[in-house]
């Protein structure tokens, strides 16, 4: 088994004999199984997505769970999320989610549970690696595994949490992903009308991958807003954790920008609340934030960062720029695109304005796409440091919780580059208050990577 495929925030790979397959998930079960044993954890909750090969390797790892005595409650076909609201349901600190989010075909994953609204990271996801490798493994009689269907009882849950004084139309676009099963019908429960957009799960992605970080997913959206005349469009990752937005006139309204709605509805009911974003996040966001009242606190990027961050200084949101919105206010504190999907139709229901009349009173900064740019994965750690340090050696200002943010003063902006914990590659962003700045930003950086001949010169924005 690879090791490179237990990453910094879940465990994700290939279907192939050396990383994914029906032997490994079996071990992985069998590993989180003892995890769980040895925390006196002895229900988990079990879910998996609609890939080709997740309901094969959810029972793989099911064998392995039940083989260290753990009882095994399955969910079966759902979000992500719907598993970690499933471990409050249900009252059990352990869950997995087979899972690869928002990879391409040919991928698959596990998100592993730490307790409530908390996932195993980097380091405890090496734990159970060894813990393979040295066969340190446990069994136990007592295991068993029951079936449940959650669908009912999560809608009435989130649809109760909401309360929207106007009826929108709104596209839903799921990328044919596993949300297609979900995200429509709890939109119509609060009184959407939906225009539904690929909602039908197909393992093989026919049309793009269900990404809200690609323009191509975003840009379909937009179009079939505009053909539709809605109010604005959702599109939802393959796993149903992280959002996509467009507005009316089909503009995309990245995550960092739709956050800061999210951010307002939040401190409107709890002033000097501490909210999360994440280090590729634009200015404009803590700027809203703070000018409402509230304490913005930047944060490395990652599921699992920003949910140990948010209980550490206990955070009522926290926001990613790749759609991760994780709501502790009137939720639970885990990433959920459908939370964060009705609660902002309830913030927009209590608007006046239409939602690019409301985007356009928000701080404005020109902002490019998240790029990325392939890089092997045994030296795309060692780039990112040497780049950050050569910044730090020119006088630059670099914040370096998560890569190196440089802010540029005289250009009025920032340039971020870091390492992607999903796969073989750096990510870059850029911000400043002129297209002009921007591009010179972008251009620093080209050069700074450019020496490096095994990091891609084509940037791949999404």
């Amino acid at each position: 088994m690879n090791e490179s495929i237990f990453r910094q925030y879940d465990i994700r790979g290939r279907e192939s004999n050396d990383e994914l397959n029906i032997s490994s998930l079996e071990l992985i079960g069998r590993a989180y199984g003892t995890y769980l044993a040895r925390k006196g954890i002895e229900t988990v909750v079990i879910g998996n997505d609609s890939r080709s090969t997740s309901e094969k390797f959810r029972e793989a790892a099911i064998k392995g769970l039940v083989s260290t005595g753990r009882k095994v409650i399955n969910i079966g076909t759902v979000m992500t999320p719907m598993m970690s609201w499933a471990q409050f349901y249900f009252k059990t600190g352990g869950g997995i989610m087979i899972t690869a989010s928002h990879n391409p075909k040919g991928w698959n994953g596990a998100k592993l549970a730490d307790g409530f609204a908390s996932t195993l990271g980097g380091k405890e996801l090496k734990g159970l690696y060894k813990m393979i490798l040295d066969n340190d493994l446990e069994e136990h009689d007592g295991g068993g595994v029951r079936k449940e269907n959650i669908k009912k009882e999560y809608i009435k849950d989130l649809s109760s949490r909401v309360n929207v004084e106007k009826k929108f139309k709104i596209v839903v676009n799921t990328g044919n992903g596993t949300a297609g099963l979900f995200a429509p019908d709890l939109l119509r429960t609060i009184g959407c009308e939906v225009v539904e957009r690929y909602t039908k799960p197909d393992a093989d992605f026919p049309n793009y991958t269900p990404n809200p970080a690609d323009t191509k997913m975003m840009e379909d959206t937009a179009k079939v807003v505009l053909e539709n005349k809605a109010d604005f469009g959702f599109a939802f990752d393959g796993d149903g954790d992280r959002l996509g937005m467009v507005d009316e006139v089909g503009q995309i309204v990245w995550p960092d920008k739709f956050s800061i709605f999210l951010s307002r509805l939040v401190l409107e009911n709890k002033s000097a609340a501490k909210i999360i974003y994440d280090v590729k996040s634009s200015k404009a966001l803590p700027e809203d934030i703070e000018a409402h009242g509230g304490e913005a606190v930047m944060a490395p990027t990652g599921h699992s960062n920003i949910k140990r961050i948010m209980k550490k200084e206990k955070a009522e949101l926290g926001a990613e720029l790749s759609g991760h919105i994780f709501l502790k206010h009137n939720y639970y504190g885990f990433d959920d695109a459908s939370m964060a999907a009705v609660s902002l139709v309830q913030y927009f229901s209590e608007q006046n304005k239409s939602v690019s009349e409301l985007e356009a009173e928000t701080p404005q900064y020109i902002s490019s796409p998240g790029y990325t740019a392939e890089t092997p994965d045994d030296k795309k750690f060692g780039t990112v440091k040497e780049v950050t340090e050569e910044f730090k050696k020119e006088g630059y200002a670099v914040i370096d919780i998560d890569g190196a943010r440089v802010n540029f003063e005289e250009l009025e902006g920032w340039g971020l580059v870091r390492v992607s914990n999903t796969g073989p590659n750096l990510t870059l962003r850029f911000e400043a208050k002129t297209e002009e700045n921007l591009k010179k930003i972008e251009q620093i950086f080209r050069e700074k990577l450019s020496r490096y001949d095994f990091v891609s010169k084509e940037w791949v924005a999404g």
